[in-house]
This record gives C-alpha cells, structure tokens and sequence, in this order.
C-alpha cells in the first residue's frame, strides 16, 4: 500500500509540474507570438497519436519511437539454456545475484535466491532448463549475438524467433572478457538489425532496449543514453569484469534482457544489454550495454578465428585525478590515463617509448578522459596494428606510434579453446584397476597422439588421480577444468596432474595450455 501510495503521490505531482509548463508555454506563445498561436494551440491539444509534440517556434517536431521498435524486434530472440540436473546441483548456472551490479539472465524458476524444486527432467535430453536471455540476430544465414553468460556451461541452446520458430543452437565463439558470445542457428532470410555506430552516441539521445524479460518475448523499452564509457566495477569496489566500458541507460531491463538489442531511433544496433545496477536482481533505474564498437571487433574475430585477437598496451594505469595531477605537478590536463607501471615481459608502450607517469589524452584522436575510454579504443584493434597515442609528459604534449602486441608478448595468432589440443582421450578407470593401485578414483589416458599432453612426457596408460589438487573421478570432469582455465584471464594456464601408471610409478605433469 505505500508504494501504491508514493507511485500516486508522483504521479500526481507529475501532472502538476506538466500543467504548469504547459500553461506557461501556451502563454507565451498567445502574448508574445500571435502568428504562432493557431499552432501552438493544436501542437498542445493533438496528440491523440501517442506522439511526443514540443511547442516552439518552429513547426511541432515528434519523438517516435514505433519505426524503430518494429524494425528491431523481430531481429531479437529468446534464448534457453539447458543443462543435466547433476551439474546444475554441483553449481551450474548458479550465483544469479552479483551485489550491487547484476547481470539478468533470467531463471525459468524465478529468483534464485529461493531453494531450487525438485528438477523435472527433459525425458527427450535427459535436461533440464537453467536459464532464460536474448539475443540478436546479425546475419541473415543464423548468425546471433548473446551475452557470455547467457550461454555459459549450457550443454544445450535452444533459440525461440519472434515468430516462434525453435531451433537448436552452436557456439561459434565465447569472450568472457567483454562477456560477448557468437552463437549460430540453421536457418535461412532471418531479419536482421544492423550495426550502428555507438561512438556516434550521445548522452540524453534515445534508445531501445529490446529483449524477453521475465519470459515475456517481444519487450520494448525506451530510456535515454545516461552516460557513455561507463566502468561500472569499481564504483562499489567490486572486481571489474573484464574490459568496462559500458553505455549506461535509463531504459527498463530486467532478468530475461541480458544479451538483447539496445537500439537508436533509426532501428541501428548500439549496444548489447548486458548488466543492470541493483540490490534486488530487478531494474532499479539503470542499465549497460557493452557497445557496438566492441562488440563489432570481438564478433569479427570469433567468426574469422574462433577466438578473440586481443591487442594490450602493456600498461598498469589509472585515471587522472584532481589530487594525482597535484601530486604529480600535472597543470596541462585535467583529465586522463595516468601510466603507473609496466607489465613484466615485452610491453607495447614501453617498447614504443612511453614512461612512467606520462598521461595518454588520445588515442587515434579519440579521447582517452578515463580507464574505460582507453580500454574502448584499444580492444578495437588486433596485435600488430599500430596507434598513434597522445600523451602528457612534463606538461607537454607529445604523440607516439605503438605497435600492439597480444598478452604473451607477441603479435601471433589466438587460437581457438579445443579440447582436443590434449591430443588424447580418457576413460574412467575399472574398480578392479583402482583396488590393485590402492586409490578411490581416477581417469586413464588412452589413444595419445600428438598434443599438450605427450609434449608434457605423459604416457599411455597413466591414470590421472588429481588435477591442481583437484580429485578425479570422470572424463568429463578433466574437461571441465580445461574449459575453466581456458576462460580465465590469467596467462599462466596450467594443470597439474597427478596420477600413477598400471605399474604403480607414480608421476607428476605439468601441462601448459598457455602455448606459444
């Protein structure tokens, strides 16, 4: 009853303060501007079209947002994941809620703060669903973009049309860092949305979000661009995800939304809806969209490689602030990248002769005023383009050309993640086998051909106990601290596996799946 009442109270006072603009506006317009009256007058009163009017001096212009919203709509779909009950129990599409930033990905239990049900297993897959998103259609041969986290560990992706087609999905490609992922359905003349600019963007323009919240498909809202190169992890001190540079919006999302179209009013692909602002997991005034100008680049790169082609600076940096400028003696700038350090191993910057305690201003021309803006111009690119950098040192300006290089330090391709790389297989090892050697579980390499594995000294036959000091029970549990480490950020992937051969020697690997 008191929301009820405070939503009233507003809206009540709403209609006030628009009364009285209004009154004021037409008064104006009467005494001052007899010619204009006629149309002021009908601007004020005609807007039985659901069109926003404004009274001027010029001819009444609209806000329409219609055009946009049909010409996207059908270009978004639904996405659900499924996963065995097993993992879902062992913690599969679990930890919903990040405080206070969220990601929506919506359960198709509702809140997942409340006690799972009993599952109610699919008889045909032998699945249940962990997971409702969206996605946007960019090509028109079936190629959709998500969010990461929409499809991450899902052992099944099933894609709903606006015109309630179902088909099933692959992965093409996955980026934790920007959280973006590539997926592809078998079809054919799907609609599509264009990409747009989202550079081009400006603070208190108009967009759409576009997406299936709560399970409802075919969701518009309208809000206005709050903020652009929005970081939003280190607003509350929690850990950064990945690359932040996030247009932020006031249009509603909620859970069901993350990885859907945010728009402009020309039906243009600016963003993907990928985190909201809350303490409840539910809209709460703002959301963020990690934008086209990146999502363009890592799109490109699944599609082309089948993994991320990611450019650094090689850079430990912060922003300029009003105290660091004074402690520094900085009087040219006020805003911009302050370089504190450099990553060990080869760097770009250093090795381009950017110092400690220069302040980047620019890069390409476009303005680095903070973190995210850096990060923004920088991911565009791949190892081995170079970008001209404006910078700060000893108040002032100089520009250099930097040649980029990938994190290890070179400009060589990423290959996609592939479990295969191992160049083995393995098979869960006999009860009989397990009395003999006097261990409780373990799986046995088999079939070793060419790989990481072999490259490590490992022999056919060798029964792997533990990897990083993690017990081993099943094949399918090696694969999935594989896939874990692959998709972390750090560089150094190692797994240590532990084990003893049918003989009883017992052996030590480590395997580097960092490579080259």
């Amino acid at each position: 009853m008191k929301l009820s009442g405070k939503i009233i109270l507003l809206a009540a006072c709403t209609a006030v303060v628009s009364s009285a603009l209004t009154a004021g506006v037409m008064r104006e317009a009467l005494t001052s501007h007899d010619d204009f009256s006629v149309a002021a007058s009908e601007a004020a009163t005609n807007g039985k079209d659901g069109n926003f009017y404004t009274v001027g001096l010029s001819p009444a212009t609209t806000t329409d947002f219609t055009q946009a919203a049909e010409s996207s709509i059908n270009g978004v779909v639904s996405i659900k994941s499924f996963v065995t009950p097993r993992q879902r129990q062992q913690g599969y599409g679990g930890g919903f809620f990040f405080d206070p930033f969220e990601y929506f990905f919506g359960s198709p239990q509702g809140n997942r703060r409340q006690q799972p049900q009993q599952p109610q297993q699919n008889p045909e897959q032998d699945m249940e669903p962990s997971g409702l998103g969206s996605g946007v259609i960019i090509s028109a041969d079936g190629y959709i973009v998500t969010n990461n986290h929409v499809i991450d560990e899902a052992e099944r992706l099933q894609v709903t049309l606006n015109d309630n087609r179902s088909f099933d999905a692959t992965v093409i490609g996955t980026d934790p860092t920007t959280d973006i992922a590539l997926i592809k359905i078998d079809a054919e003349n799907l609609p599509i949305i264009p990409m747009g600019d989202s550079e081009a963007l400006k603070v208190g323009e108009w967009v759409l979000a576009v997406g299936n919240p709560f399970g409802f498909t075919s969701t518009v809202t309208t809000g206005i661009v709050s903020a652009k190169a929005r970081s939003i992890g280190g607003s509350t001190g929690s850990k950064p995800m990945g690359i932040e540079s996030y247009i932020q919006t006031d249009a509603a999302v909620n859970p069901g939304n993350s990885g859907g179209a945010l728009v402009n009013l020309n039906g243009d692909l600016v963003g993907i809806n990928t985190a909201i602002y809350s303490q409840t997991g539910n809209y709460a005034g703002y959301s963020f969209a990690v934008p086209t100008s990146i999502v363009k680049k890592v799109v490109s790169d699944l599609r082309q490689y089948g993994a991320v082609q990611r450019a650094i600076l090689g850079v430990t940096i912060q922003n300029l602030t009003g105290d660091l400028a004074k402690e520094k003696d900085i009087k040219a700038v006020t805003k911009g990248v302050y370089v504190v350090s450099f990553n060990e191993g080869r760097s770009s910057a250093k090795e381009a002769g950017i110092e400690t305690g220069d302040v980047i201003i620019a890069i390409n021309g476009a303005p680095t005023d903070n973190v995210a803006q850096l990060q923004e111009q920088v991911v565009k690119h791949r190892p081995g383009d170079k970008i001209n950098v404006d910078l700060i040192r000893n108040n002032s300006k100089k520009t250099v050309t930097v040649t980029l290089l990938n994190p290890q330090g070179t400009t060589n391709v990423t290959k996609a993640n592939d479990f295969t790389d191992l160049g083995c297989a393995f098979k869960k090892v006999d009860a009989s086998t397990l009395k003999q050697l006097g261990i409780s579980g373990g799986v046995q390499v088999v079939d070793l051909k060419a790989g990481i594995v072999r490259e490590a000294g490992v022999r056919q036959g060798f029964i792997i106990t533990s990897i990083n000091d993690i017990r081993i029970q099943s094949p399918a549990e090696v694969e999935k601290i594989y896939h874990s480490l692959m998709k972390s950020d750090i560089n150094d992937r190692i797994m240590i596996l532990r084990g003893v051969y049918p003989t009883g020697k017992r052996g030590l690997y480590a395997l580097d799946l960092a490579g080259e």
